[in-house]
């Protein structure tokens, strides 16, 4: 089992300002980070790696899509700029040693048609993401697909959907994660869910009900790491929470109220959280 943390806690763009917060989370106990990948410069990701391998923590990558570069639009164009954007992200990730690249890459964040994904979408996105997935396949990067809650998309919505998406596309490096904040809206039941997709489950997000401090509040979490042993899942463990320590990232993810008392309070919790039920 490794045990990460998303960066999005305290920045999208991870610099040497931040050099002190990656030393604390090592210091902490975690064995990686996850970093966002929005600012595509692979010398910046490259320099970057170099201080992760110094401290000894590996990393995983998130990004998602916007409406100009959108793998499900129905203009070629746009796909096409989906596809050209999305093999810069893989190159920055492969600079900085990533091994990962997980988030919503199949559609748009925050954008809806009025209607459910259509059968061209969905030609659509197996097409423009089975082009990503050879790119991320040359630089060794998995790819793990994310589905979202219907209030953030409406291409991939379910354990179900994405399990699917990722068997039809058939390709060894474009497989899916597992978030338990979506999971938390959008299954009915987590265990008959996590079973029906894990054959295609290559990450996973621990994520509260809130985007707070895991186990603080009605995630059902006996069920999820129950299952997750059941499953012998030994992939990432990987933290997702936001704060308000970026006023666009927080109205982003429509944080707006402080969930937590410190970042270093919901990292050190989170991981002792994650420790206790999977090896206690």
């Amino acid at each position: 089992m490794k045990y990460g943390l998303n960066m999005l806690l305290w920045t999208s763009d991870v610099t040497e300002a931040h050099y002190g917060i990656l030393e604390n989370i090592k210091k902490w106990g975690y064995d990686g980070v996850e970093l966002p990948v929005f600012d595509l410069d692979p010398a910046k990701f490259a320099k970057l790696g170099k201080k992760l391998d110094e401290l000894g923590l590996a990393r995983t990558a998130v990004t998602v899509c916007a409406d100009a570069e959108n793998p499900i639009s129905p203009d070629p164009a746009i796909r096409a700029a989906a596809l050209t954007r999305l093999k810069k992200v893989i190159d920055s990730v492969a600079a900085a040693g990533g091994t990962l690249l997980c988030g919503p890459i199949h559609s748009a964040l925050g954008t809806f048609s009025g209607t459910g994904a259509t059968g061209d979408e969905w030609k659509w996105a197996l097409e423009t993401l089975h082009q990503v997935a050879d790119h991320a396949q040359q630089n060794k990067v998995m790819l793990a697909c994310e589905y979202l809650n219907r209030f953030e998309c409406y291409f991939l919505t379910s354990a179900a959907d994405d399990a699917r998406f990722c068997r039809e596309a058939n390709h060894p490096y474009l497989k899916m994660m597992y978030d338990t904040f979506h999971a938390n809206i959008e299954e009915k039941d987590l265990t008959a869910a996590m079973r029906g997709c894990w054959d295609q489950v290559t990450h996973v997000h621990i994520s509260e009900n809130d985007r707070s401090t895991p186990g603080e509040g009605h995630v059902d979490w006996k069920t999820t790491f129950q299952t997750l042993k059941e499953l012998k899942y030994d992939g990432w463990l990987t933290v997702e929470a936001f704060g308000l320590a970026l006023p666009e990232l927080a109205a982003a993810t429509k944080i707006w109220r402080r969930m937590f008392p410190t970042e270093e309070y919901l990292a050190q919790n989170a991981l002792a959280f994650m420790k206790k039920n999977m090896e206690g």
